[in-house]
């Protein structure tokens, strides 16, 4: 079969290899481009699987938000520099995943189109090695909106849907709340048995040490998970930009939080 110059500069735009491994690797496939990158990892001649044992630890959060404002998808990409994580490409790479995945409405890497999460060739042109790492999508059922917010310095995000009457703003600050305290659910009902159990253990041992009788310490403790609830739980937080308020009171009788999810690059 006859390689075309074009068929080498696509594999080793996609893998970094160098020019004639990329013809050998391609004549030897028959010019398939697929076994040709598995060839190339074989010999151990592609610069992108040399670098896919290395940490990732930088990278972006990406969001899409539907025109209605009844879904969004949030995506994680990660590079090994914050200066990598600047890259115009990789930025347009990562809105990508985050839009497709908004049209596809899952939150499953997997089912994502490999041309959208392949970064390979990029990895090959860059020189970092990059990973697709959380995705997920949200959508409302119903009456509702899908609030959303991303750090100015892209390594963090949040999706939150609320329900009933609720604006944009209203959403944006409940996301910017989410983004801020990084609570672990959104009423007490939902904190973790066993958490709560360990909480309380702790408390009732910190009570006894210092001198209070049984009836006394049961008190503290109560009044300690109260506590507690107001540092974890989303809504019986104060207010970021009024403490006077909780996000319960913001929230008040018509809309209500259903779920959120928070993304941290490396977390």
């Amino acid at each position: 079969m006859n390689i075309s110059a074009t068929m080498v500069k696509d594999l080793r735009e996609r893998t970094g290899a160098g020019m004639m491994d990329c013809k050998k690797a391609l004549t030897e496939c028959d010019g398939d481009e697929e076994k040709a990158v598995a060839w190339l990892r074989e010999k151990g001649l592609s610069k992108a699987a040399k670098k896919a044992g290395r940490s990732t630890t930088e990278g972006l959060i990406t969001i899409a938000l539907a025109a209605d404002g009844k879904a969004g998808a949030m995506s994680e990409v990660k590079c090994e520099t914050d200066f990598v994580a600047k890259n115009e490409e990789l930025v347009a790479m990562a809105e990508g995943i985050a839009s497709k995945a908004l049209e596809m409405k899952t939150g499953d890497v997997a089912a994502l189109p490999a041309e959208i999460t392949d970064l390979t060739a990029l990895i090959g042109k860059i020189g970092e090695n990059m990973q697709v790492g959380q995705l997920t999508y949200m959508t409302v059922s119903g009456t509702g909106i899908i609030g959303s917010y991303v750090h100015s310095n892209k390594k963090l995000g949040v999706l939150v849907e609320l329900t009933g009457d609720a604006s944009p703003e209203l959403a944006k600050d409940i996301a910017m709340q989410i983004a801020a305290t990084n609570p672990i659910c959104v009423s007490p009902d939902q904190v973790p048995a066993e958490t709560l159990a360990q909480e309380r253990e702790i408390y009732l041992s910190q009570a006894k040490e210092e001198g209070k009788p049984a009836q006394i310490a049961e008190k503290i403790v109560e009044g300690r998970i109260r506590k507690f609830y107001q540092e974890v739980c989303l809504v019986e937080q104060a207010f970021i930009k009024d403490d006077k308020k909780t996000i319960k009171d913001l929230l008040g009788k018509n809309a209500a939080v259903a779920r959120f999810c928070r993304f941290a690059v490396g977390a």
